[in-house]
């Protein structure tokens, strides 16, 4: 095999590897929800071809209060669900609409649009 050939092999298998890491390994560790004064843990979650952040850490038996702020037109992104919690809301554009709901276990729940298209994740700890 000629030096070239082994350069180009040995770079296809890096980026093979980067791919695989990029997608199915690279987990983000999520971003805990700030405790407010009025005792809710807040987060900010920017509503723009998905969730940002998509991964909301809180502590299981203290309220938490979600909210979204839509960015975009896309009909999919128009509502926001957590059916774990029994909540759903209209999200429209460019306003900040809080979602409210109390975990008493801990686990994943997932909330997403009215599509499943767009998907985030409350870890309660």
């Amino acid at each position: 095999m000629t030096p070239d050939r082994m350069l180009v092999t040995a770079l296809g298998i890096g980026a093979i590897l980067f791919i695989v890491w990029y997608f199915w390994m690279n987990r983000a560790s999520g971003t805990r929800a700030s405790l407010a004064s009025s005792g809710y843990q807040e987060a900010m979650i920017l509503v723009k071809g998905g969730y940002t952040p998509d991964v909301i850490l809180v502590e299981r038996g203290k309220p938490v209060r979600l909210n979204f702020r839509r960015e975009e037109t896309a009909s999919c992104s128009e509502r926001v669900t957590l059916p774990d919690f029994g909540r759903t809301a209209e999200l429209p554009t460019g306003e900040v609409v809080p979602v409210e709901f109390l975990p008493q276990e801990p686990g994943e729940f997932e909330f997403s649009c009215q599509m499943g298209m767009f998907r985030g994740k409350v870890i309660v700890q």
